[in-house]
């Protein structure tokens, strides 16, 4: 029996991508159907980084293509491409980076300086190209977490070249001032430490900058989501009923402010015992799942309370890179697709594809 081209895509169509929660045809994944006799040749591009998922992908294509009676040889490549996204209406995004995620969480002490560092590494090694600047000027700890020590170089006098970390380039106060020295600044100069940070780093072609905000709704939020190109915000909270009010407070900000919220991220999830093995839920259970469903915002995963987290962060060596093909790196991964995919529903900025147009009377 022929098979013909729509029936190929007939059935690619019913291929679920967990990550976008939409089929290939929907979410726009499949870039060509190529037939050469009864041997087929199929080019999926995903819009966000997945390296760990072409595999899976992959498979999962060739045994739905190969079962139909008719199909010969399956060739299937799947790729990613990254594009940027839209933000706030009055900004475009910045030369040199296509889409700003923010990091942030109401409350402070809930891991999110160490989420957002391996978030940006689970980023990078599912293929994207991923800078992180830390926003947290009273308290840095970027430098420290991705195990980076000295003063960026700067090649012309004006601007910085950010500092490479385990590949990610990276830029925070803490490189210029000594590590125990107090940042003792109101709030206009927190914001303007903040604006230069950022736009007088030279960022080489960055697909996701991860902004690791401060704790709290104040200064530093508001100039970034008045100031700053921003395409998305992560909260990070714990389940703890404290921790949960405050992450609402920063949910409800970005929405305030027009920033759309990609998900959630439940930290300390649950302790599981290095000696014993008893899992016990120490902060709480469940409640990352009940904001996500409160705010119909979507929870991207949840994180355990492990000793090695904290102790592989403070050592410069964050868990994704130090425990690679370990169980905490694999959920990370999943939370950066997950996260990445979000943000790739979004609407795309198109502002590049426009010249100015400059008006002068002669």
């Amino acid at each position: 029996m022929a098979i013909d081209k729509s029936q190929i895509e007939m059935k690619l169509g019913q291929i679920i991508d967990p990550n976008m929660e939409a089929d290939l045809i929907t979410s726009k994944a499949v870039k060509s159907v190529e037939q050469d006799g009864d041997a087929w040749n199929i080019e999926i591009r995903l819009g966000y980084p997945a390296a760990g998922y072409f595999d899976e992908l992959g498979q999962e294509i060739k045994a739905v293509l190969t079962s139909m009676d008719g199909v010969g040889e399956v060739q299937v490549n799947v790729s990613s491409q990254v594009k940027s996204h839209t933000v706030q209406q009055n900004l475009k995004p910045l030369e040199g980076i296509k889409n700003i995620i923010a990091i942030a969480s109401g409350k402070g002490g809930v891991g999110k300086s160490t989420t957002a560092v391996n978030l940006a590494l689970a980023l990078q090694a599912e293929g994207a190209t991923v800078g992180i600047l830390d926003a947290d000027i009273y308290g840095p700890s970027i430098p420290r977490m991705l195990g980076c020590k000295g003063q960026p170089e700067s090649s012309d006098g004006k601007s910085l070249e950010p500092m490479i970390g385990h590949g990610v380039q990276s830029m925070s106060i803490g490189y210029l001032v000594e590590e125990d020295t107090p940042m003792i600044w109101r709030g206009p100069m927190v914001t303007q430490a903040l604006e230069q940070l950022l736009n007088d780093t030279r960022w080489n072609d960055v697909d996701y900058l991860v902004v690791d905000l401060p704790p709290g709704t104040g200064d530093i939020q508001l100039t970034l989501a008045q100031r700053i190109p921003v395409s998305g915000a992560v909260i990070v909270t714990t389940p703890q009923d404290i921790a949960l009010l405050d992450a609402r407070k920063g949910l409800k900000m970005f929405e305030k402010v027009e920033v759309p919220v990609l998900g959630i991220i439940e930290n300390m999830s649950i302790h599981i015992c290095s000696q014993c093995g008893h899992s016990e839920h120490i902060f709480g259970e469940g409640g990352g799942a009940r904001m996500s469903e409160d705010h119909a915002v979507d929870l991207l995963g949840a994180l355990p309370l492990d000793i090695r987290i904290r102790e592989q962060a403070d050592s410069g060596n964050p868990s994704v890179v130090a425990m690679q093909d370990g169980q905490i790196s694999s959920i990370y991964r999943s939370i950066a697709r997950k996260t990445a995919a979000k943000l790739a529903t979004r609407a795309r900025d198109h502002s590049a594809a426009f010249p100015n147009i400059v008006i002068q009377n002669n």
